[in-house]
């Protein structure tokens, strides 16, 4: 267990950091899983934006790798291209 304040106060922020990134990184999963799931055309190409601007956004933050988020987004354009 920290001993200073200052240790004491590092802890408190690396919990709040790691419970928000999880939040994050859970959310992007899941809007990455709606495109491949989603069962009309309108329906996948709304999923794919939504999930395009978090990768950005995850990529730009270093939540995720930024060439994860650009292989990413890749996979995803040939996923909607091809149906």
């Amino acid at each position: 267990m920290p001993r200073s304040s200052s240790a004491k106060k590092a802890l408190r922020q690396t919990k709040a950091r790691t419970e928000a990134n999880r939040a994050q990184r859970s959310r992007l999963r899941n809007a990455v899983k709606a495109v491949r799931t989603a069962k009309s055309p309108e329906e996948r190409q709304q999923a794919f934006q939504v999930a395009e601007r978090l990768l950005d956004r995850a990529g730009h933050k270093r939540l995720v790798h930024p060439n994860l988020a650009a292989r990413t987004k890749e996979r995803l354009a040939k996923v909607l291209k091809a149906q």
